[in-house]
């Protein structure tokens, strides 16, 4: 299958194109920063050199970069099996004190990059009836949380755009799978001292992913809520 994971040079990102290329698949990569896109892709080129992974550094944010990168995934793909909205920005902030442009930022990068690559690619996967779209939100996207601010909104429109876009799919045979991770150890967590394991991997999520996207084709996992053992920090 041909996959398209965005921001996939770290993190969660980094982990499901580590999964899928385990299984076999081809990568379709992007990340923004062009130095760690292409770490990643020497690191898996490494551990799986049988499989085709291509990868272009692009800000999907960017609503002329985000079509670009569209445009490159379907001229060397040709047709996309799955694609995952995994790119995203966590910054922290309150509605009432937070900086000026902030929930333009979250709106951007949370948001318009998965609508727009989605709507890009989707003519493609409806032509074909066949296709998969994972949309990483967040369990910010359930509930308020403490110095959430404009995050929290973005990831609550990104659970709308999910499900809208499960329901507009359904005649398409499309699936779509929004998925809400608790707290992951990742780069948005520093220092963060997780020798007690108290929060979970990455891998985690990339696990629950690709056994979502293993499913029969009249099944579809449509949330994936995902939390630590010992609960929400």
């Amino acid at each position: 299958m041909n996959i398209v994971i965005t921001g996939a040079s770290k993190g969660i990102g980094k982990a499901i194109a580590t999964a899928f290329a385990a299984e076999g698949h081809n990568l379709f990569l992007c990340a923004r920063n062009e130095v760690d896109l292409y770490h990643t892709v020497a690191e898996l080129q490494v551990k799986f050199p049988d499989i085709a992974i291509n990868a272009l550094a692009a800000d999907v944010s960017d609503k002329a970069a985000n079509k670009k990168f569209g445009d490159w995934v379907l001229n060397k793909a040709g047709s996309v099996d799955v694609l995952i909205n995994n790119a995203g920005q966590f910054l922290p902030g309150s509605v009432y004190n937070e900086a000026e442009g902030l929930l333009e930022q979250m709106i951007a990068v949370n948001l318009y990059s998965a609508y727009h690559l989605t709507r890009h690619l989707l003519p493609g996967m409806m032509a074909v009836k066949h296709g998969h779209i994972f949309n990483l939100c967040s369990i910010a996207s359930l509930q308020a949380y403490t110095n959430g601010g404009s995050y929290s909104i973005s990831k609550f429109a990104l659970m709308g755009f999910s499900k809208n876009l499960r329901d507009e799919m359904k005649p398409h045979n499309i699936k779509v799978t929004a998925v809400y991770p608790g707290a992951v150890m990742t780069a948005s967590w520093g220092n963060f001292d997780n020798s007690h394991q108290r929060i979970m991997e990455a891998s985690d999520i990339a696990t629950m992913i690709i056994t979502a996207a293993k499913l029969s084709p009249q099944a579809v996992v449509e949330d994936i809520v995902i939390r630590p053992q010992l609960g929400d920090l």
